[in-house]
């Protein structure tokens, strides 16, 4: 199953510290599947999108994902990919851009006919650079964010009704990010996502961020004193603070970690799909 990972700072940027796969090589690990990318966004001080990623296709591939990596933002966006669907290429590898927006989804739907048929009508095919159902998605909610005035809230609302009414849906679990704010959907509830709003601290001895998953991990001296959201797939420490958030949930944070959780969109799929609905590649990308 692909990671999602998400971090709002708030309105100043901060350094962070970030490893892909923060897994050590053994025997044990090279017996269970290996992602197939990686890739981590962030905004610089002028609010543009800088996006490092790689396609993991060879063991050589993964020094690129295990390094560290010194990041400065105020929001950031990583994702480690089990391919649904799409070849081990670049074009393929999240985060996605489009109009100055960061985009990672973990899920998978059908009928991607329908959707290229739909983002023709729109007038955006040409945003679609690589095969995936992700990039698709992503389209889809670029044009509804065009034709909301630029309204990303209201593009992922009508992005989302429209997959869970016209395709057949798995899931469709995403984070979208500017330098400002952040988003980010569970739906359905096919897979868990978890947020964390962790309060500044006065301690002289406050602690730093660090949020450690089984192949992500951030760290961060910055936001020992600050306050920041967390958005991610799994709970990334023991802070019970964490929650999953409800099927059907949109998620805003602005640049004030001000948040907001809605559930606008339709209690389930009109035509939901199972693990045994999806080819074999696609059913493995999707197990825990």
């Amino acid at each position: 199953m692909c990671r999602l990972f998400g971090l709002h700072a708030g309105s100043q940027a901060v350094r962070a510290t970030f490893w892909l796969l923060d897994a050590p090589d053994s025997l044990a690990d090279q017996s269970k599947r290996e992602p197939d990318g990686a890739g981590i966004g962030t905004f610089d001080g002028a609010g543009n999108a800088r996006v490092a990623k790689q396609p993991l296709a060879a063991w050589e591939d993964h020094a690129f994902a295990r390094e560290a990596r010194v990041l400065r933002s105020t929001t950031f966006l990583a994702h480690v990919r089990y391919a649904s669907t799409g070849a081990h290429t670049m074009v393929n590898t999240h985060p996605f851009e489009q109009d100055g927006r960061l985009f990672a989804h973990n899920g998978a739907f059908g009928d991607l006919e329908r959707l290229d048929q739909r983002l023709a009508e729109m007038g955006v095919a040409d945003l679609v650079q690589g095969q995936t159902d992700s990039e698709r998605l992503f389209a889809l909610i670029t044009a509804e964010s065009r034709r909301a005035n630029g309204d990303v809230g209201e593009g992922i609302t009508r992005a989302i009704s429209w997959l869970a009414k016209e395709v057949p849906v798995f899931s469709l679990n995403l984070i979208l990010t500017t330098a400002t704010d952040l988003w980010a959907v569970r739906y359905p509830d096919t897979h868990e996502l978890h947020i964390l709003e962790r309060l500044p601290e006065r301690s002289e001895e406050a602690a730093p961020l660090d949020a450690r998953s089984p192949r992500i991990r951030a760290h961060s001296k910055d936001l020992a004193r600050s306050g920041h959201v967390l958005i991610a797939t799994e709970p990334m420490d023991d802070n019970p603070e964490w929650s999953a958030l409800p099927s059907g949930a949109l998620v805003h944070v602005n640049s004030d970690l001000a948040v907001n959780i809605s559930r606008p969109f339709a209690e389930a799929p009109a035509h939901p799909l199972t693990l045994s609905d999806l080819s074999p590649a696609a059913a493995a990308s999707q197990k825990p």
